[in-house]
């Protein structure tokens, strides 16, 4: 889990609301500017029932999801939420499973394994290396290296084996070498672009973000390295590029198949022949944003994605609340 959770991006997005004349709900009467847990609620029972009590009729849902969680039954009874379904949320952050069915769709994904506990001696492995090995689940790049050889990558799964840091199954795929871009999809529903609103009756991708400045391979944690120091947007040439617009479509066909409610954002990287492949879809994309003072330099891969389009961070989180939907 991420320490103090999401609770500063959580503190990006209220104050950004709040700026636009927004009323919301905060734990305290006058939330500090630079106090991220002034800004949100916990995602318990008690934190929930505490919002809903002080007036929330729409709960901003950024944090991890997963099947069981309490937002579950306030949901059932009628509130209205931004964010994904807790259930799906739950299934496509295994690795595993979600790029098995992209795949059966007919998806590019990377070859891949699953190596356990119980067979990490005697894994075989049917495509070669160098190759990444991840956590099934997971979140950016935390826990995420490349390996040259089988002997290395048994010392590596041992290693993070022994931390209990991961589970007890990891995910070891292909590694691929060439360009690595980010997608961010968003839901359909009706949006202002450039001062036009207009519905979206579709799945459809923002403009894709170009990683660089990698560490050993892997782009680094955002955690560690701020994305605007080592992502940019895509040129006007590079998206009219028939490979790009191409990958976009994939995404968006992705996004469809996991029924996401919300934007998610899908990290696509070339092999060495140019061949694009999905690589790791996040249900909950990094929602950061440079709309409190003091964090002018914590615009997140989807926020400058959407600057491409006209989308300021706040025009970008007032759009995502216009999708809030209930059961």
């Amino acid at each position: 889990m991420k320490p103090g959770g999401y609770s500063d991006s959580g503190g990006d997005i209220a104050y950004s609301l709040q700026q636009q004349s927004i009323p919301i709900i905060t734990p305290v009467q006058n939330p500090k500017i630079a106090r991220d847990l002034d800004w949100v609620f916990p995602d318990t029972i008690a934190g929930i029932q505490s919002a809903i009590d002080k007036g929330a009729t729409i709960i901003w849902l950024n944090t991890v999801l997963y099947k069981g969680h309490p937002i579950e039954d306030f949901i059932k009874k009628g509130i209205s939420v931004v964010g994904q379904i807790p259930e799906d949320v739950d299934l496509y952050d295994d690795k595993f499973i979600t790029n098995n069915l992209l795949k059966t769709n007919g998806l590019p994904i990377p070859k891949s394994a699953i190596i356990t506990r119980e067979n990490v001696s005697s894994y075989l492995l049917d495509f070669p290396f160098p190759v990444v090995a991840k956590p099934l689940r997971g979140r950016g790049s935390q826990g995420v290296s490349v390996v040259n050889s089988n002997e290395a990558l048994t010392v590596l799964l041992q290693q993070m084996f022994r931390s209990k840091s991961y589970g007890e199954a990891l995910y070891v795929e292909e590694f691929l070498s060439g360009q690595e871009i980010t997608i961010t999809v968003m839901p359909k529903g009706t949006y202002t672009i450039s001062g036009i609103t207009e519905t979206k009756n579709d799945y459809w991708a923002l403009p894709p973000v170009k990683r660089f400045n990698h560490h050993n391979g892997i782009a680094p944690y955002n955690g560690t390295v701020a994305v605007i120091n080592n992502s940019e947007v895509l040129t006007d040439e590079e998206l009219q590029q028939t490979a790009i617009r191409k990958l976009c479509k994939q995404c968006e066909q992705a996004a469809k198949l996991v029924n996401a409610k919300a934007p998610i954002r899908i990290d696509c990287r070339a092999n060495e022949e140019g061949k694009y492949f999905l690589f790791d879809l996040n249900m909950k994309p990094n929602m950061t944003g440079a709309s409190r003072p003091h964090r002018q330099e914590q615009d997140s891969l989807t926020a400058l994605a959407a600057r491409k389009i006209g989308w300021s961070f706040d025009h970008l989180i007032l759009n995502m609340l216009h999708q809030h939907w209930k059961e």
